[in-house]
């Protein structure tokens, strides 16, 4: 769990443990995705989100990702005050990911990097 700013408790969940069955949420901007993004994530950034949220499934889990953790916190945030509950936040987000030996693919499908 981890606090923004003060605020409530935000569920997390480290890299290691998220499944090929959760659904993997990537809200960071369209050239970071681009460049480099895990294999059957779901592309949704930030600033889009208020006007997507029917995209994200309230039946399954969902963890959501950015670069390093931050924005995806605040997207978790936003999503249990909207009644998700199986929503967690990746832990050190795309660059714990990459350093996990997890598959980053650039938008291209060839290996790709985060930026």
């Amino acid at each position: 769990m981890v606090a923004v700013f003060g605020g409530p408790q935000i569920p997390s969940i480290p890299v290691t443990e998220i499944s090929d069955d959760t659904y993997l949420l990537d809200v960071r901007e369209d050239a970071e995705w681009a460049a480099g993004h895990a294999p059957g994530a779901h592309h949704l950034p930030m600033m889009e989100l208020p006007g997507r949220l029917a995209e994200v499934p309230k039946d399954r889990d969902v963890a959501v990702i950015c670069r390093s953790g931050g924005r995806s916190a605040h997207v978790v945030a936003h999503l249990v005050q909207n009644g998700w509950d199986q929503v967690r936040n990746v832990d050190g987000g795309m660059y714990e990911w990459a350093a996990a030996g997890r598959p980053v693919i650039g938008e291209d499908g060839q290996p790709g990097q985060v930026v």
